[in-house]
């Protein structure tokens, strides 16, 4: 059994790379072919020359591509617009993308929607072979400069919408409760925050499970990191007169 695995195993890296052709442009179409076709690594297995015909082949019970070129034309539907559709019906296909120009915007989109790699009509014919295997093997084929912007941009846009989503919920806070935050960070008891609202200190007590609820947070202590951390509340230089236990004020205790 462990012969015939192996034996599998080798046979089935020795098979030729299947390749999905989608161009509208046909002298386009005609040199890759050639192209592919003169790598014994390598095989065209489909051309599609519009959108339809792309779905089509991609959805087709007939035999499937291990890659999918597709040729980013200057004009018609070849846009892409069309790349997310493109990519949804490769299921886990990659899709390398053919392209005219060097444009970083326009790899940066390309990556975001969903492709593994570009390959530039300037660059020589090894090196559209090249990353054809490598897509194939899992890798992608952008450069490094591109891929290190699109990484910064999620990271930033993530790093905005977690910021938004705790300004979300700092926004539900009524005005008292925001009061009872701001003193609680001062390191103030509930008898403390009682005395300097004129409230009782059950209706302080209420008010932090109320406050806990909506931050997501579990104690005392925990809302005051939370609110140093989404800069809802500045860290105290000095301990205010009157308050020199306010160290003590940030127990666990409601």
């Amino acid at each position: 059994m462990r012969v015939n695995s192996k034996l599998k195993s080798v046979e089935q890296s020795n098979k030729p790379i299947r390749i999905l052709l989608v161009t509208d442009r046909a002298l386009v179409r005609t040199g890759l072919r050639m192209l592919i076709e003169s790598h014994s690594g390598l095989t065209v297995i489909g051309e599609a020359s519009n959108r339809s015909g792309a779905l089509e082949a991609l959805g087709s019970a007939r035999q499937q591509p291990d890659v999918v070129l597709f040729d980013l034309g200057s004009n018609g539907d070849m846009t892409l617009d069309f790349l997310p559709d493109l990519s949804l019906a490769a299921k886990e296909v990659p899709v390398l993308i053919v392209s005219d120009l060097y444009n970083p915007d326009t790899q940066r989109r390309a990556i975001r929607l969903g492709a593994m790699g570009i390959i530039f009509k300037q660059n020589p014919p090894e090196v559209l072979i090249k990353a054809i295997e490598k897509v194939h093997a899992g890798e992608v084929w952008f450069g490094r400069s591109v891929v290190a912007s699109v990484l910064r941009e999620i990271w930033q846009n993530s790093e905005t919408d977690k910021a938004g989503s705790e300004a979300a919920k700092m926004a539900t806070l009524t005005e008292r409760e925001r009061e009872v935050v701001d003193l609680i960070c001062l390191g103030l008891r509930n008898r403390q925050v009682a005395e300097h609202l004129c409230i009782s200190e059950a209706t302080v007590r209420h008010h932090l499970t109320s406050i806990f609820d909506k931050l997501g947070v579990a104690d005392r202590f925990e809302l005051a990191l939370y609110a140093y951390r989404n800069g809802f509340a500045a860290l105290p230089h000095s301990i205010p007169e009157g308050h020199r236990d306010r160290r003590a004020g940030l127990s666990s205790r409601i």
